[in-house]
């Protein structure tokens, strides 16, 4: 059994901003905005999120009718990518885990307990994987029926390349945020998010995470289960 570590969200190279986190670390998860045209996307005016508002409340002004990149998806649970992350992907099985991070920041407060941070919001339970470039035509058709939610499947074309995983049942979006990044500086000497000294110790890995590519791998049976009993608490 092993972890995949993946960034997602909305963040400051993608939408302006961060996802919003409240003064007792539960949050928002807010996607992307969608790039594609799409005429079934759902916009950030019309979700309405966890704490009863829509998720405009959150984002700038000017995305209040932008449709969302809902990726990943915590209603069917999958996640999808087409680019350069597909390999890290398909080198997860089932039972494996893809943990999903996000940016947040603080909405309405100022609990220092909740900064704004690189924080742990979700995680499937890898059930299967669908590589679509192994698929027939007519298998594309079925899993595009199988899975109306994924956020690429919403696209309706450009499948070449894509590479969805599919959550089990015990998948979610957790209820309490989980911090997991420190602020150092990066080789130009700018302030980068790096994992905090906790989760270097928790996770058996170390460095930036501002990024994810390339993805982080827990891979140590006893992190591994660190990394479970951690997820499981939120």
């Amino acid at each position: 059994m092993k972890a995949l570590l993946l960034r997602v969200g909305i963040d400051k190279g993608s939408g302006g901003t961060y996802g919003p986190i409240f003064e007792d670390g539960t949050f928002e998860f807010v996607p992307i905005p969608e790039t594609y045209r799409s005429c079934t996307a759902t916009t950030y005016g019309e979700r309405i999120g966890r704490k009863g508002k829509p998720l405009s409340t959150y984002v700038p002004p000017a995305l209040m009718h932008v449709p969302m990149h809902d990726d990943p998806e915590f209603e069917t649970c999958t996640y999808g990518d087409a680019t350069a992350k597909r390999r890290y992907l398909l080198d997860l099985g089932e039972g494996d885990l893809l943990v999903f991070y996000a940016g947040l920041k603080p909405f309405n407060h100022d609990n220092a307990e909740y900064p704004e941070a690189l924080y742990f919001v979700g995680y499937f339970t890898i059930d299967h994987v669908i590589d679509f470039n192994w698929l027939s035509a007519s298998e594309r058709a079925a899993n595009r029926q199988r899975y109306p939610s994924n956020a690429h499947v919403k696209r309706g074309y450009a499948f070449e390349n894509l590479v969805i995983v599919v959550g089990s049942s015990n998948s979610r979006l957790l209820n309490h945020a989980q911090l997991i990044s420190q602020k150092q500086p990066d080789t130009s000497a700018r302030p980068t998010y790096a994992l905090s000294s906790e989760m270097e110790e928790l996770l058996g890995i170390s460095g930036f995470i501002q990024k994810s590519i390339p993805p982080r791998f827990v891979t140590q049976e006893h992190n591994v289960a660190q990394l479970v009993q951690l997820l499981d608490s939120s």
